[in-house]
């Protein structure tokens, strides 16, 4: 088939209990000379060919008649008209075929929603459910997830209920997090995948272009669909040298992250060569490609390596090592690929950093922190050290911890805050436990939390500080913006690597630089020494496939049954179309003033619960916002009454009026997060439009999905002049069309006008995602006038 993807009827089976190992039958049936190995070992009639994508990228290379980075190798390998494809890096759009799709529960649900309503029978491209986010951390590992099995029983049943009916793989709570379960086991060197959360580029770690979607692109995907993408450009990571000492792939992308900033890589695909790629592990490249998401980036990949082939062993995929390596000169970019940026970072001088707070892209060299809290006013006391998520939970980052937890018990030492272990998965949970492992972190005192996001994502009950104390925390997460972790907004949050969590946990000081410092202790001093290099286990992963669920056979008797009256799932309604006129007298519902992420649109936490019923949800609408009027959070003026209220209370009023608005915002306008609420949220309450200085990529495209109109200033000066209390005309919306300026016209309260130019970046097919009132509505349309030509 086309896509590098085959499909047969070669099943294959693992003995339960047994560590992931292929059996020599099965590794004899994929010789060097077959191109073809299985895409999954829970899917057993699809297969990987990788003379497909090797022929495809020969087409490519013929028509562009240049040298191909690996990035566009393996992007354009998967064009749905590779004839007809018009490549322009940062300027046209793709069609693209993606061979996996992911989902994790918070943003499935919406997804899987849109998904039954568009009529169809089954997805179309492989499909998996995670159930990741969900899990409240609070008491550990057991009583947590006992408490969200209970909690959240409804929306997981419904999750099983529809991947059973619909053809997709369910991933059962306790199982792991997604990035780690598709990492273990369905990720592979070439391949393309799209996922609901926006750090899926951490299976560009083996290999793969992996890349953060909103739902509705995954209901395309689902449905049958080509993917839309605009071509990336591509920065050139040169890597050379090899790490040493307490440097650790992490610090790799914390100096990065520093550098690019959290939007410097917007649009673009960031690529890593050279020799210092050798040097580093399959799972510390997925750390590194992972965190890239905080820069903007449209994924971050990494070619293939043996590292990567004694991984996909380990996890026994041994077939698809053999496959690719055979392959190698596909999975690898062109002598002589030209870049669009090229960074060059020696391993070998790399030191470690920490990121933060507030923002993921604030580098500090570790030797230089000390000076920097010294003039922040920061706490220097840590009050709490985080370590796992779905950057930092690998067999080898937790194995290198316990090194360095051993080195400190045994000095009589104890952590001097309270200490937290994620593990990624179950299979590497359970790895850790029969190497011996989590028993270091018993003696620590350590709290195990379940192996899902918990306080990475906001799933955190933390019952040891008040809301509003002033605190410090370390954590080896990727993202760090304020209340983010624990709701509280006055906890300063530092990102580094789960060796300096470690260190700086024990040593109780934010200050505290392990290759520099010492710790006190009754007898002397204790001094950490460098933990050794390791990598994968001995005996490869443990197996930990009941947290599975397989779709049966025969599905066309199952339904999927939503209760009217459940205010945790619900149906949509679709979205009107546009008018067809253009918009006079909006409302400014609110100015938003600083960085307005998605975190700060709709807040995660608590409000994850209503992932499935938009109504209740949009009652978080920009509650974290600060308005630019007052410099409050969630204290917005309404026009009509004079009143202050909060944010979706107001716009819950406009609608019930029949007043539309819109928002003005700055840089990066929905940065973090690829949840999809952040788009249908806005809709719902009737707003229409978005107008910021700048917008991060996935919530643009979430945006345009919507029907919403994501508009930037021509001239940024023009967000200062506008005011809360001003009316806003957009005109030139009837002759919308790609390239097309809008004009902004903002009237006054005393009635005095004045005009700016909005730009865009629609092309025509998402302008008819406009004009319909949503792509949905647009697919409807077109499946409606595909069955009554066929009636013809």
């Amino acid at each position: 088939m086309a896509f590098g993807v085959a499909i047969g009827n070669h099943a294959w089976r693992r003995v339960p209990g047994a560590a992931l190992k292929v059996p020599r039958a099965s590794m004899a049936s994929v010789a060097s000379t077959q191109p073809r190995a299985r895409m999954s070992r829970l899917e057993s009639d699809r297969f990987i060919d990788y003379s497909v994508l090797d022929s495809n990228i020969k087409r490519v290379q013929e028509r562009l008649r240049r040298p191909l980075t690996f990035s566009e190798k393996i992007v354009y390998g998967h064009l749905d008209n590779i004839e007809d494809a018009d490549i322009r890096r940062g300027e046209s759009y793709l069609k693209l075929r993606p061979t996996r799709i992911a989902c994790q529960d918070a943003t499935a649900q919406m997804a899987l929603i849109q998904f039954m309503s568009a009529g169809l029978d089954s997805v179309k491209v492989p499909t998996t459910i995670h159930c990741d986010h969900l899990i409240v951390a609070k008491d550990g590992n057991t009583a947590d997830l006992a408490t969200a099995t209970a909690d959240n029983e409804e929306v997981y049943r419904f999750l099983e209920s529809v991947c059973k009916r619909y053809g997709a793989g369910f991933w059962k709570p306790g199982a792991g997090i997604i990035h780690q379960i598709v990492l273990e086991n369905y990720a592979y060197p070439g391949g393309l995948m799209i996922g609901t959360d926006s750090h899926t580029p951490n299976a560009g770690g083996l290999g793969m272009a992996a890349i953060g979607v909103g739902g509705a692109d995954a209901v395309d995907v689902m449905s049958g669909l080509a993917w839309e993408l605009k071509t990336p450009k591509v920065i050139g990571i040169h890597l050379t040298g090899q790490l040493s000492k307490w440097a650790s792939p992490k610090d790799v992308i914390l100096k990065l992250a520093g550098e690019l900033t959290v939007k410097g890589a917007t649009g673009s695909i960031i690529e890593y060569f050279g020799d210092g790629v050798e040097s580093l592990s399959c799972t510390g490249m997925a750390t590194i490609t992972n965190m890239g998401a905080e820069t903007g980036a449209t994924t971050s990949m990494f070619p293939y390596t043996n590292s990567m082939g004694a991984y996909l062993a380990a996890t026994g995929r041994s077939d698809i090592a053999k496959a690719a390596s055979a392959w190698r000169h596909t999975l690898e970019a062109d002598r002589g690929a030209e870049y669009d940026r090229l960074i060059n970072i020696d391993l070998s001088t790399l030191e470690p950093s920490i990121n933060g707070p507030a923002t993921p892209d604030h580098a500090i060299p570790l030797s230089k922190f000390k000076e920097e809290i010294a003039q922040s006013g920061w706490q220097s006391k840590v009050s709490a050290g985080l370590i796992g998520s779905c950057t930092n939970s690998s067999f080898e980052d937790i194995s290198r911890v316990a090194h360095l937890a051993r080195q400190a018990l045994d000095a009589g030492l104890q952590p001097q805050a309270p200490l937290y272990l994620s593990p990624g998965s179950e299979a590497t949970r359970a790895t850790l436990e029969k190497a011996g492992v989590l028993e270091v972190f018993e003696k620590s005192g350590a709290t195990l939390l379940a192996n899902a996001c918990g306080p990475c994502c906001g799933s955190w009950n933390r019952q040891d500080i008040a809301k509003g104390t002033d605190n410090s925390i370390v954590t080896s997460y990727n993202r760090n913006f304020t209340g983010r972790l624990d709701s509280n907004p006055a906890t300063k949050i530092f990102l580094t690597s789960p060796e300096t969590v470690i260190a700086k946990t024990f040593a109780g000081d934010l200050d505290f630089n392990p290759a520099t410092d010492a710790i006190r202790t009754p007898t002397g001093a204790f001094r950490f020494e460098p933990p050794p290099s390791i990598d994968l286990p001995a005996a490869g992963y443990e197996e930990a496939d009941a947290g599975y669920v397989a779709p049966p056979a025969d599905r066309a008797q199952l339904h999927v049954d939503i209760s009217p009256t459940s205010d945790r799932i619900q149906r949509l309604q679709p979205f009107g179309a546009w008018p067809g006129h253009d918009y006079d007298d909006l409302v400014i519902l609110i100015k938003v003033e600083g960085k307005c992420t998605t975190d700060h649109i709709t807040p995660a936490g608590p409000w994850f619960r209503y992932r499935g019923h938009l109504e209740n949800i949009s009652n978080n609408t920009l509650i974290g916002a600060v308005n630019a009027e007052n410099k409050k959070i969630n204290a917005v003026r309404n026009v009509f009454t004079g009143k202050y209220d909060g944010v979706p209370e107001t716009a819950r009023d406009y609608k019930v009026r029949g007043q539309q608005w819109v928002v003005i915002a700055e840089h990066n306008y929905g940065e973090g997060s690829s949840r999809e609420h952040a788009a249908l949220q806005p809709r719902f309450l009737n707003g229409v439009a978005i107008i910021a200085k700048s917008f991060a990529r996935i919530h643009e495209s979430n945006l345009k999905k919507q029907g919403m109109l994501p508009l930037t200033f021509v001239d940024a000066d023009a967000y200062d002049r506008i005011e809360a209390s001003d009316k806003i005309s957009l005109r030139g919306l009837t002759k919308l069309g790609p390239g097309r300026a809008v004009e902004m016209i903002v009237t006054k309260s005393d009635g005095n006008t004045w005009s700016t130019t909005l730009a865009h970046s629609f092309n025509d097919e998402q302008i008819g995602y406009f004009k319909a009132g949503s792509a949905l509505n647009l697919m409807a349309l077109a499946d409606a006038g595909s069955k009554t030509t066929s009636t013809l």
